[in-house]
């Protein structure tokens, strides 16, 4: 039986035989970006310069030897295609009477964008007896990044247009900064944030943000909306049991100017990788 059944399958024509859908080849456009090479912020070394891949082995190597790490690698096709990709990275450490807790998270766009991340943030949990001081934590952050546009509300805020940090008029210095964490963001600086439209407030984008799935289709709307082309904040939450201490620190560097040029791209190549699925009838009226 097994015999006669082979004998058949090479009797077939070549025509008759399955064949396998070529992949679909991609070829990608790397997006612009709200920083500048001279000035691109990093988290632990992942950037919107940053591709998958490269986010990845910082990722493994910032958490290697944790045997209490959490690890969510989040994988998407692209389109119709064969093609996978990986959409999201979050590894997690879990805080402990002497242990600092940590939440590492990246999203990246597709393959035709160049799987450049577009969003990181890092959350830290301070050990009781790891807590740094405010002033140290700040000069840290300033050392690294530079002076923030704004500085309130237990947030260093630093915005970018144009491939520079965004300035109000306030030169903040690290005792400036100290002074000013954890008072309320000075309402007529942050107006100044705002476009003569009254559009766009970054500080209200970057705290959306943080309460959405990051999506690229889900942040594309806020992304459009802002008053800026990208932004970093540094949210620092005093510790309870000492308040010139810092309990828990988060990090979020979000690139509005690329989340917006990555969407263009991967439209134009889903509409392309669709029409070679399914290419559009090539008829044509007849001559009259």
């Amino acid at each position: 039986m097994l015999r006669r059944a082979l004998v058949a399958l090479l009797a077939m024509s070549p025509a008759a035989l399955p064949t396998a859908s070529p992949a679909y080849d991609i070829k990608p456009k790397t997006p612009e970006s709200a920083f500048a090479a001279k000035l691109r912020p990093d988290i632990l070394g992942i950037s919107s310069d940053s591709s998958a891949g490269s986010a990845r082995a910082i990722f493994d190597s910032s958490f290697k030897g944790r045997t209490d790490t959490k690890t969510d690698i989040q994988q998407q096709k692209f389109g119709e295609s064969a093609v996978s990709y990986t959409a999201a990275l979050v590894f997690s450490f879990p805080p402990g009477a002497k242990q600092t807790g940590e939440v590492l998270s990246s999203s990246f766009s597709s393959p035709a964008s160049a799987n450049r991340a577009y969003f990181v943030a890092r959350s830290l949990t301070f050990a009781p007896d790891q807590q740094p001081s405010k002033a140290e934590m700040i000069k840290q952050v300033m050392d690294k990044y530079g002076a923030p546009t704004i500085v309130g509300d237990r947030h260093l805020y630093y915005f970018y247009r144009g491939g520079s940090i965004v300035s109000v008029g306030v030169k903040y210095k690290e005792a400036t900064a100290l002074e000013a964490i954890d008072k309320p963001l000075d309402p007529r600086t942050a107006l100044k944030l705002n476009a003569a439209s009254g559009r766009g407030s970054c500080v209200a984008a970057v705290k959306r943000v943080q309460g959405k799935d990051k999506s690229l289709v889900a942040l594309l709307d806020e992304a459009k909306g802002a008053n800026c082309e990208g932004a970093l904040s540094v949210q620092l939450t005093p510790s309870t049991a000492a308040p010139d201490r810092v309990g828990n620190a988060q990090f979020t560097l979000l690139d509005f100017k690329g989340m917006i040029s990555a969407a263009g791209i991967d439209d134009g190549a889903l509409t392309a990788e669709k029409n070679e699925h399914n290419p559009p009838p090539k008829g044509s009226a007849p001559k009259l």
